[in-house]
């Protein structure tokens, strides 16, 4: 039998202005084991949603590694599955990415690894419909991705060590929910606005210049028509920032806020979770490292 294990980070996107485009890897991951078999299928969860994923062919991480195999033209007579999960579902920490980038990631590896990243990207963006989280778990370290309608183009920053925090409050947004959220065209000057803001917070991020990060990080497009779906929102971020945080974002499309400094992480993050709960809202926080490596692939017998 041929066995893989995949590692897959989280990931925190748009980073404020880049808006579909910025993707950060986090220290919080999937595991995706996959064994090849003569026949027959098993799909096991363990971990976050654990109880309400399919267990089917029709689970995402199935369905990224089918059209892997119908990619490729080959796939193995059986399979066994087994799924690990630590990034929590719905929070805007690249679940879904990590998902499909485990499901490509470990199908490709089964079959001698026939597909370059790149080549799993583009996949990934057909599946998803949008790759700034892909790129992120594929690739690690920061990302920036711009995507047509038949191509995706990608450039890697690395990045300092670096510690984000996470709040994650207890509500529930989608995306579809979060996208519909948004104006179908804005002024031209937010447009600009944003453009020149991402440059610099990619600039910021991968220096680790966080004096430029606090001016940097702000947003026209998004984040002031989501914070309005995320009860606590202006209380977290107040919150944040007054127990030293640099910058604080909407992770991807929420509920998660994701907070960036230099040193008090653990501060932040209680400060945060108090904001949320002084206001009847559960939170959860994270504090996690920057991941530089991306998706980990162990192959064994």
């Amino acid at each position: 039998m041929t066995a893989i294990r995949v590692l897959v980070p989280a990931s925190t996107a748009n980073l404020g202005p880049g808006f579909d485009c910025l993707g950060l890897a986090l220290g919080l991951h999937n595991t995706v084991e996959m064994t090849a078999l003569d026949a027959g299928f098993e799909l096991a969860i363990e971990g976050e949603g654990a109880n309400r994923l399919r267990t089917d062919r029709g689970n995402l991480v199935m369905r990224a590694a089918d059209a892997l195999w119908d990619r490729a033209g080959h796939k193995p007579g059986g399979l066994r599955v087994k799924c690990t999960n630590g990034v929590p579902l719905g929070s805007g920490l690249g679940s879904s990415a990590a998902a499909a980038v485990g499901g490509l990631a470990a199908a490709n590896a089964l079959i001698g690894s026939p597909l370059s990243k790149m080549e799993l990207l583009k996949l990934a963006h057909a599946i998803e419909g949008h790759p700034d989280n892909a790129a992120a778990a594929l690739f690690g370290g920061l990302t920036i991705v711009s995507a047509g309608d038949d191509d995706v183009m990608i450039d890697r920053l690395d990045v300092p060590p670096l510690t984000v925090v996470i709040a994650l409050p207890d509500v529930r947004l989608s995306t579809h929910d979060a996208r519909k959220a948004l104006p179908r065209s804005v002024p031209l000057t937010h447009a600009v606005f944003n453009i020149g803001r991402a440059l610099l917070v990619a600039r910021a991020l991968n220096t680790g210049d966080y004096d430029l990060l606090k001016r940097a990080m702000d947003d026209r497009l998004h984040q002031p028509y989501r914070r309005k779906l995320i009860p606590g929102f202006d209380a977290a971020e107040q919150a944040a920032r007054e127990a030293g945080a640099a910058a604080v974002a909407l992770s991807g499309a929420g509920p998660s806020l994701a907070a960036f400094a230099p040193d008090r992480h653990e501060e932040i993050a209680q400060a945060m979770k108090v904001a949320f709960e002084s206001r009847g809202i559960a939170c959860r926080t994270f504090v996690l490292p920057a991941d530089r490596e991306g998706v980990q692939i162990r192959e064994g017998d």
